[in-house]
């Protein structure tokens, strides 16, 4: 978990960036993996998941209280444009320095917790909409331990389902990520 953190958004945003931009409007009402989301919710969390990470780069309080609408004229560029800001605030060695204030956590976890929701609701994002996703192999092997580390208080926090997912055996290193934070390859949760 070191500087590399930017690199890996980068790779992140290289994959779910076009997943975003393909969304057509008529699919918003759409289920996702995430059972209590609609593709609309969802986009509209990991908007503000990308938009709030740039403020936790430069270890700024974060306010998750309440979602604001992203999906406003332009959103697909914006949101392209944001993801941009992201990689480019977390590619600053300072970004990783420290105890993030808000979170109490490390700024290299709270880099992770960013490169997870980019990954991991890319790929729930292409699975509500019926499109092919391929994670960063360099992103998947970072965000395994991390989320084997992390799942336990995910779970607490209301972030997984409170049901472990065991993943197949044999499975791919995706698809333990993907049982990690309570889904499955078939896209449920």
């Amino acid at each position: 978990m070191t500087t590399e953190i930017g690199a890996l958004l980068a790779a992140a945003a290289e994959r779910t960036v076009p997943i975003v931009r393909g969304i057509r409007d008529e699919q918003l009402g759409e289920p996702t993996p995430c059972t209590e989301f609609r593709v609309r919710d969802l986009l509209n969390h990991l908007f503000q998941v990308v938009v709030s990470m740039q403020a936790a780069a430069r270890r700024e309080q974060l306010d998750f209280s309440t979602t604001p609408d992203f999906l406003t004229e332009g959103w697909r560029d914006r949101f392209a444009a944001e993801t941009g800001n992201l990689v480019a605030a977390w590619s600053d060695p300072v970004a990783l320095e420290g105890v993030s204030p808000g979170m109490g956590l490390p700024q290299s976890l709270v880099g992770h917790l960013a490169l997870a929701d980019l990954t991991i609701h890319g790929w729930d994002l292409a699975t509500a909409t019926g499109r092919p996703y391929a994670p960063d192999d360099g992103a998947v092997e970072a965000l395994l331990p991390f989320m084997e580390q992390m799942a336990p208080t995910g779970r607490k926090m209301g972030a997984f389902r409170d049901e472990v997912v065991e993943a197949p055996a044999g499975a791919a290193d995706f698809e333990r990520l993907l049982a990690f934070s309570g889904r499955t390859a078939q896209g449920s949760i």
